[in-house]
């Protein structure tokens, strides 16, 4: 009977968790799609938006940092109920204000809680895997893509309305919000041992053992990568498509949304594939694909095989950064909450490393040129597949691990 009490409560966990992903990604999806229209309603001149837009990343830096000390003494699922709706009252702030202070209050309140909400989702998502004893991790950025695709397609329908941004934004979070709360009464926390913590020892998520940044660098590196090339997908792949290749203004916006399915596509079936071969084949496979891709944009004579380098970057990339938050989870068992954390730092470094470096270079040299850099760093990943190996927690296909159940 215990047995499938604890059952239950892991599946509400995992949906409930789903659920945050996927709202997570309506939320940010949002706020980004509607950048011309954000800076059109505060007035704000193009030398001064990149500002605002790299205070959002470097606030969630902060936000994600604050959140591995929250965590010594709260759950982290205390920490996602509260962070949510302030990601999604943030957002509604941006599109209520009328002044440019109160643009940068709601974009800090947005940057600072991104960080916390995605450091505390994927501290859930690896304790829940940890209790699954299976790859279940790829399913929950699927639920963020598919979020992503739904948030890009609501944007677009608040643009072609000419909606105002709070029209376009209420809506949205009037249902969102209340169903977040809901949820979240059935989140999943890993124990927190407290023998364990006293001696130091390693055995649960959340004991103290010291992460080692040696050890957890090659993920850092990795995941930096991976949003480098996300970021140069999503802030150059129209202008790539009508600069370089040709294409009509209404193709290049094509690639992006070809990029955004595939992406869900390659996370749906993801942990199947984890579970079949293992993390280490299934990053390599991933890192090869994204890099064929890049090598296919750069090289692209024409828009409809630029686009194909794009669609087939969506199914390489979209396995790497859930990938690396469970190796991480794997390599610190007693710590993996810190580890999470720190990993997802070089998210943010990512996002704002990438899309100038590809700017720079592509303004100095060319931009056929600079895809290349973005693919040689993502096949860098195949010096590093090792790292994402864990002999005992190679789930499924005949590697199954024992589960034990370590949530409270």
């Amino acid at each position: 009977m215990t047995d499938v009490r604890t059952d239950v409560r892991l599946r509400h966990g995992r949906f409930s968790l789903a659920l945050s992903f996927f709202v997570q990604g309506v939320s940010f999806a949002l706020l980004v799609t509607r950048i011309p229209a954000i800076q059109d309603r505060y007035g704000i001149s193009d030398a001064l938006l990149p500002l605002f837009l790299a205070a959002v990343p470097v606030l969630a830096g902060v936000g994600s940092v604050a959140t591995e000390k929250l965590v010594v003494g709260i759950r982290p699922g205390l920490v996602l109920r509260c962070s949510q709706p302030v990601v999604l009252l943030a957002l509604l702030g941006v599109g209520a204000g009328d002044a440019v202070g109160q643009l940068a209050l709601a974009l800090g309140a947005f940057g600072l809680a991104v960080g916390a909400l995605d450091a505390s989702m994927n501290m859930l998502g690896v304790s829940l895997q940890r209790a699954y004893g299976r790859s279940i991790m790829l399913g929950f950025h699927a639920a963020f893509s598919l979020g992503g695709i739904a948030g890009a397609s609501l944007a677009w329908v608040g643009a072609h309305g000419h909606l105002p941004l709070l029209v376009s934004y209420l809506p949205v979070v009037v249902v969102l919000l209340p169903a977040a709360l809901v949820g979240s009464r059935w989140y999943v926390d890993a124990k927190k041992d407290e023998k364990d913590e006293e001696k130091g020892g390693s055995g649960g998520a959340g004991s103290r053992a010291p992460v080692g940044f040696r050890v957890l660098l090659p993920l850092c590196l990795v995941m930096c990568f991976a949003y480098i090339g996300d970021s140069t997908v999503s802030n150059w792949s129209a202008k790539y498509l009508q600069d370089v290749l040709g294409s009509s203004e209404e193709l290049a916006t094509v690639p992006y949304n070809a990029y955004m399915v595939t992406t869900l596509l390659g996370r749906a079936v993801g942990d199947l594939g984890v579970r079949r071969f293992g993390s280490v084949v299934v990053v390599r496979c991933g890192s090869v694909l994204a890099g064929g891709g890049f090598a296919v944009v750069a090289l692209a004579p024409g828009a409809w095989t630029g686009i194909l380098g794009f669609t087939v970057l969506g199914l390489g990339l979209c396995v790497i950064v859930p990938q690396t938050f469970a190796a991480a989870g794997r390599l610190f068992p007693g710590a993996s909450d810190a580890a999470v954390a720190r990993l997802n730092v070089f998210n943010y470094v990512g996002f704002l490393v990438g899309s100038p470096l590809v700017g720079a270079l592509g303004d100095a040299w060319s931009y056929r040129g600079a895809m290349l850099v973005p693919m040689v760093m993502v096949l860098v990943t195949l010096v590093y597949a090792r790292s994402f190996a864990a002999e005992e927690d190679r789930y499924g296909g005949g590697h199954e691990r024992p589960r034990t159940v370590d949530v409270g």
